[in-house]
């Protein structure tokens, strides 16, 4: 295992593990984009760490297995190319981007895009 796949599977898992797995894909998938914009650390673990961004658990297995899939390309991104999502009512935050979509209780949102 991977240390990205176990920073990865502790994200999903703190923030999604009662969702359905096109959800916690999506959760993932956000992590992974946020790792290819140029806003954020170009890490797994750097981004899943920040503060104030992702709750954090220490992930079972399924979770484990389900972050090194996504890693490794096995999943589509379900996020459609979201970089932030939330779940309840709207964050303040949001008023700022683009809704993208909804899985399950999450909402995604993406950056506006110049």
């Amino acid at each position: 295992m991977s240390l990205a796949a176990l920073c990865l599977a502790s994200v999903i898992y703190a923030e999604a593990r009662g969702e359905p797995v096109d959800g916690q894909i999506a959760v993932g998938q956000v992590i992974l984009n946020r790792v290819e914009g140029k806003h954020w650390p170009d890490e797994v673990c750097a981004v899943a760490e920040q503060p104030n961004q992702f709750a954090s658990l220490t992930p079972d297995q399924e979770r484990i297995d389900l972050a090194a899939a996504i890693l490794n390309g096995e999943h589509e991104d379900l996020s459609n190319g979201a970089t932030h999502f939330y779940s309840g009512s709207d964050p303040w935050w949001a008023e700022h981007l683009v809704f993208v979509g909804t899985i399950a209780g999450h909402t995604f949102m993406e950056e506006v895009r110049t």
